[in-house]
């Protein structure tokens, strides 16, 4: 299987910098793991798939065409249910 490009939308550090940096390395070893697999939860009426860092959710779109994954979202429940409610 060809691994995924990986891409992050510019609002992606906002979210990021948030982290403490134990998370931010949990995180990013979470998106490397994703670069080469496609099993994860999508969002229903959404174009947007989700994975679970601990108590944190990693958001992010998949261009099968380009095989590219783009990273919107990173945060704990309570900031993904605001963000997930603006893309509704």
């Amino acid at each position: 299987m060809t691994p995924y490009t990986i891409r992050f939308h510019t609002d992606w550090d906002e979210y990021f910098s948030r982290l403490d940096k134990e998370f931010k390395r949990r995180v990013m070893k979470k998106i490397l793991q994703l670069s080469s697999e496609h099993s994860s939860r999508h969002l229903k009426q959404t174009p947007v798939f989700v994975e679970e860092v601990g108590q944190y959710r990693i958001c992010f779109r998949i261009d099968e065409k380009e095989k590219v994954k783009i990273f919107y979202f990173v945060g704990d429940h309570k900031d993904y249910e605001r963000w997930y409610s603006s893309v509704k």
